[in-house]
């Protein structure tokens, strides 16, 4: 039995042991080719058929309608921070963008390169510790489209429904809860998504966007970073990251044996639960930082209330085998990032150190 550490990293992040015990298998003669998947031709047919099985898989699992194209990039969702103004901002033009943490502001920083972004709404005053009402998104009926970032992972908040936008296209940067749930995905201009949380390894970026986006999309701005020179050559314009491809394939097949995104969804919902109730049961001795209405089923952050045994708890849980759970170096305090991959036996065993180093301190 191989000994696996309780992952909680927020990205890269767990994969599902499963997929890199069959990873390993064919890592060397894939499939009886006599080569690696890493050493073969992305024009061969061999991953041809790798590449378009792992777009007929997002496809089902997601029920993506025909009229969105399906495409593997690089660059991470970062990339796109600055490709989504480059292709879909027009001169003239503004675009709303929600304000929910840094992955958002990141994004409206690069939008301002390219026209004139403006902030529907924000929680920055309250440390983005909620996701903002309804009520308070008000938008202009002539943007191009509106921005948010559907989880946080810094700030531990999610959103669970998604406002409607109407005529002007939603484009939601789901890079940490693509595929840990169902959703209506004509809802959606775009969704894009780094592979590292929930697809994969790092080195893909997801991108579904609807077609009618890429046919009046800008044209005057270079090959490489123009959706439409992609969607025209099924994303293999250039050298894709090809084994990174073939992991994504592997992840959403290893979801399809799970019972695909609604047996996903339960099982994430379970999983944060254990956590989130050993911290509201704590008597304050734990606090979470997000509000309870917008809580991640992702990411969940948290303090413990005394600053020098916050410390001690970082130290000795990082000894007894858990890796990651330290919060990001811009909030401090901790965070358990508990992904698709993560499993529930993880999640329980940080629930039994936290409750036990509670007794032992209080």
């Amino acid at each position: 039995m191989i000994k696996r550490a309780y992952n909680f990293s927020a990205g890269p992040s767990a994969l599902p042991l499963e997929v890199l015990e069959k990873a390993q298998k064919e890592l060397v003669n894939f499939r009886g080719t006599g080569m690696s998947i890493m050493e073969m031709s992305h024009r061969g047919a061999t991953f041809e058929n790798i590449h378009n099985e792992a777009i007929s898989r997002m496809r089902k699992l997601f029920s993506i309608p025909d009229q969105y194209e399906v495409l593997f990039l690089q660059g991470g969702a970062s990339l796109q921070f600055s490709m989504i103004p480059m292709n879909l901002l027009k001169e003239g033009q503004q675009a709303g963008y929600i304000m929910t943490g840094s992955w958002s502001e990141k994004a409206f920083k690069e939008a301002k390169l390219f026209g004139e972004p403006y902030q529907i709404a924000t929680t920055k005053e309250n440390k983005y510790r909620n996701i903002p009402t309804f009520e308070d998104i008000q938008f202009n009926s002539e943007d191009a489209y509106i921005h948010l970032t559907s989880n946080n992972t810094i700030y531990g908040t999610q959103w669970h429904s998604f406002p409607d936008t109407g005529e002007i296209p939603l484009i939601v940067d789901m890079s940490s809860d693509i595929m840990s749930k169902p959703i209506d995905v004509s809802k959606f201009g775009m969704i894009y998504a780094g592979a590292q949380k929930n697809l994969g390894p790092s080195g893909v970026t997801v991108v579904i966007v609807r077609k009618d986006l890429l046919e009046k999309a800008n044209t005057e701005i270079p090959t490489m970073l123009k959706y439409s020179t992609h969607a025209e050559n099924n994303s293999l314009y250039n050298t894709p990251p090809t084994f990174g491809i073939y992991m994504l394939g592997e992840v959403l097949n290893w979801i399809e044996e799970k019972g695909g995104l609604e047996a996903i969804a339960k099982h994430n919902e379970e999983k944060a639960k254990v956590i989130y109730d050993t911290i509201d049961n704590s008597n304050g001795f734990y606090v979470g930082h997000a509000t309870t209405e917008s809580r991640s089923l992702m990411n969940i952050t948290f303090r413990v209330t005394d600053e020098e045994l916050e410390k001690q708890f970082l130290t000795e849980v990082k000894e007894a085998g858990f890796v990651g759970l330290n919060g990001h170096r811009s909030v401090g305090g901790c965070r358990a990032s508990t992904y698709n991959a993560v499993p529930f036996e993880a999640c329980k065993a940080l629930s039994d150190f936290m409750i036990e180093f509670q007794r032992k301190h209080s």
